[in-house]
């Protein structure tokens, strides 16, 4: 008969996966409550026990070697299914229905993976999603259409506070065959006003005194990249992958710097009663908080 292999400790993989994903002890001894000493000896066992290196240090901190790459994926795996077998236990299930509203492009970007694995611990939980711009979304909160809303900061309305749960540099994307970023004025794709990534484009193209023109406006990131693929102006973006066509522009290109923009959580006043809203609004955070 062969031996039966030894078993790998769940927390050893979340410490690595952490620092993995991560490229820090110490951002991954705070997820975990543990000391970083504590979460640095854990990593020892595991590649003790495996026999093989698997983090190193780079220039931006600690990331997988060829074996710790290898593992990473596999790690994950063994993670959510030792989550959702604990969870099948020891968590009561969740019966409800929960309205969160959410932009188009982070719905693409972010959102299968969170409903995935919501779906997974939560089956009885009906997710409505309900797409629009953050203004409208933030509007749709203020009267109670909704239960959660992740919105781009400076939409929420006076009054209510968001949970910031991603924050990342703005961008700039223009056409890769029609040169439009040369142009002068440069025409810009952006969405109406009042849109932070909007005067944002606009703040940092007066402030090096570039004309500019707004020559089209859309509600949606898709819309703004339709019109940028035709070459009908520059637009703006959050870091994600591009359509083929569209490519990031930058100070080579002649344009400014542009600030990070935050997304946040909004949570209705009603949601402290709904268990399902808080478990999602709790599997959103993680879900962010865990996107590579």
């Amino acid at each position: 008969m062969l031996a039966v292999p030894p078993g790998l400790d769940p927390d050893l993989l979340r410490a690595f996966v952490l620092i993995a994903e991560g490229g820090s002890v110490t951002r991954a001894a705070a997820r975990v409550g543990r000391t970083q000493s504590a979460v640095s000896m854990q990593i020892k066992r595991l590649e003790d026990f495996l026999g093989k290196p698997l983090l190193h240090r780079n220039g931006r901190g600690l990331s997988p070697t060829p074996h710790g790459a290898w593992l990473l994926d596999r790690a994950r795996q063994v993670l959510a299914l030792n989550d959702q077998i604990w969870t099948g236990f020891w968590e009561p299930a969740l019966v409800g229905h929960v309205r969160l509203g959410v932009p188009d492009d982070y719905a693409l970007r972010w959102l299968p993976t969170i409903l995935a694995d919501f779906a997974e611990t939560h089956p009885a939980v009906e997710v409505e999603v309900v797409c629009f711009n953050s203004e409208t979304l933030a509007g749709r909160m203020e009267v109670g259409l909704l239960d959660l809303a992740l919105l781009t900061e400076g939409h929420a309305a006076p009054g209510w506070t968001g949970q910031e749960v991603w924050r990342g540099p703005l961008r700039w994307v223009g056409s890769t065959r029609h040169g439009t970023h040369r142009r002068d004025p440069m025409p810009l794709v952006l969405a109406h006003h009042g849109c932070t990534w909007r005067e944002a484009a606009l703040d940092a193209l007066h402030g090096i005194g570039r004309a500019c023109r707004v020559t089209y406006n859309s509600a949606t990131q898709a819309g703004c990249f339709t019109l940028a693929l035709a070459g009908l102006g520059v637009t703006v973006s959050t870091t994600a992958p591009l359509p083929e066509g569209l490519a990031w522009l930058g100070a080579a290109d002649g344009l400014p710097a542009l600030p990070d923009m935050g997304i946040e959580l909004l949570q209705s006043r009603s949601v402290a009663g709904s268990p399902a809203a808080m478990a999602l609004a709790a599997g959103i955070v993680r879900g962010f908080a865990e996107a590579p």
